[in-house]
């Protein structure tokens, strides 16, 4: 893989470790770091060798957001929307429409930007540690990267409202009491915790994954008719796998299906 300067990357196997390298800072997100976010992303995503990727923070934090003295560089003239296109939006897509499971594994804070990357995710597995901030509206600014589609998604309006308009930090406790965190863990076993999910997700028909995660993001924007259009349309696809039939004949047999991905 390529080498980055504010990216570190780690295969294991099936999985891919994406790691945030800006450790002095709590990985505030720059300019370069995001696009070679985006591009290891995407790298990751078109390579059929890998079947989850776990997204980290290296040191004490997740991501404490964007990286402000970056922008105040930039002068008062700086375009934040055009910012947002050119360097964060990138990162959104390829996480979204990435074929496969991507898991956040956050540690400590996640403000601003660096909880909208962790929403941006499929699943979230947290430490004791972990922290969760909606700081935007502290700055007079309104959350962005997507904070303001997934979050009400994942903990309704009115909970997503008081965090928007808040900005208060919340526990790694509270965020997995309002559905925030699929998995909440002690420090010492992020890690083992992180990659049993994995090893679940890479025992599951990845074909299967990648087209339960199109259907569940669709979802939120279709009707029903065209929701149920779009479930008949995958289960054909689902359908003509071997996967499909792998798993059927397990099923049958009562063994254990050991899916190919084809």
């Amino acid at each position: 893989m390529a080498t980055y300067q504010f990216i570190e990357t780690q295969t294991h196997g099936y999985r891919a470790e994406i790691q945030l390298n800006r450790p002095e800072t709590l990985n505030a997100l720059n300019s370069r770091m995001l696009d070679e976010l985006a591009d290891i992303l995407n790298r990751v995503g078109e390579d059929d060798s890998v079947r989850t990727v776990v997204l980290s923070g290296r040191g004490r934090g997740f991501s404490s957001g964007q990286d402000l003295k970056e922008i105040g560089t930039q002068g008062e003239n700086l375009d934040m929307g055009q910012h947002l296109d050119d360097h964060y939006h990138p990162v959104i897509y390829a996480l979204r429409r990435m074929p496969k499971p991507v898991i956040a594994k956050i540690q400590g804070i996640a403000a601003g930007a660096g909880m909208s990357l962790a929403l941006a995710c499929d699943l979230r597995i947290g430490s004791e540690q972990a922290q969760f901030s909606q700081a935007f509206v502290k700055l007079g600014l309104v959350p962005d990267c997507g904070s303001t589609y997934f979050l009400p998604r994942l903990i309704g309006l009115g909970k997503a409202m008081e965090l928007a308009m808040l900005g208060e930090v919340i526990s790694a406790q509270q965020a997995y009491n309002l559905g925030i965190l699929n998995q909440l863990v002690t420090k010492d076993r992020l890690d083992e915790a992180t990659i049993m999910l994995a090893d679940r997700l890479y025992s599951l028909p990845p074909i299967a994954l990648g087209m339960i995660k199109q259907a569940l993001n669709m979802s939120q924007d279709n009707d029903l008719d065209h929701q149920l259009q779009l479930e008949r349309d995958l289960q054909r696809q689902a359908g003509f796998t071997q996967d499909y039939h792998i798993g059927l004949e397990a099923f049958m047999h009562r063994q254990t299906p050991h899916f190919t991905g084809q």
